[in-house]
């Protein structure tokens, strides 16, 4: 039976996986058993996706990524080098706690910048923006721009990547898609 997905040679693909066609897995990287990677995906160099990870469709994982048990993360997330996932919040080498896995769901659009860290059962919301080293110790809301040890929101962020600058009436206007969007109550929607 002929895939419909590339693997570089040097790729370890596990039992149990299933791979979405077009979907790029290059060097060094280890796909573990019963992970799901969705089409159009491009998985870098020297990747881990360990047990029953999710990955949607159109996902971007640079090199040097560790995606652990318990993360999901939605269609066209893009998940920037070296950055890493936790998946226990008190880890002790002589202590195992594989039931005590904490689950983190990346939403739809976010990007994850190099060398950022994201601390087990924090959900990254949809379009949300964590900037390069940054720790995220608590949940970022949609379409929030976070940096820093710990993070912090400093802003807010288009759809297409693009800072958001809200006038008096809360009304910001993304510059590449000129797309509206709201800020009310503290949270961003995006205006049809």
């Amino acid at each position: 039976m002929e895939k419909d997905f590339f693997a570089h040679e040097t790729a370890i693909i596990d039992e149990g996986c299933r791979i979405g066609k077009g979907t790029k897995i290059w060097h060094f990287t280890h796909v573990m058993s019963n992970s799901v990677i969705g089409e159009n995906c491009n998985i870098g160099q020297n990747v881990v996706i360990s047990p029953e990870v999710m990955l949607g469709n159109n996902v971007k994982v640079q090199n040097n990524v560790s995606i652990y048990t318990g993360v999901i993360c939605q269609d066209d997330v893009f998940l920037g080098p070296s950055m890493v996932f936790t998946n226990i919040i008190n880890p002790r080498s002589a202590i195992i706690r594989k039931e005590q896995y904490a689950k983190t769901l990346v939403r739809k659009g976010a990007s994850i910048g190099a060398n950022a860290t994201i601390v087990c059962g924090n959900d990254i919301g949809e379009y949300a923006f964590i900037g390069a080293g940054a720790v995220v110790t608590k949940a970022v809301p949609p379409f929030a721009l976070v940096v820093g040890n710990p993070a912090k929101q400093t802003g807010w962020m288009s759809e297409y990547g693009h800072r958001l600058h809200f006038d008096k009436n809360g009304i910001a206007v993304c510059p590449e898609s000129k797309v509206q969007y709201q800020l009310k109550d503290n949270k961003v929607t995006k205006l049809t």
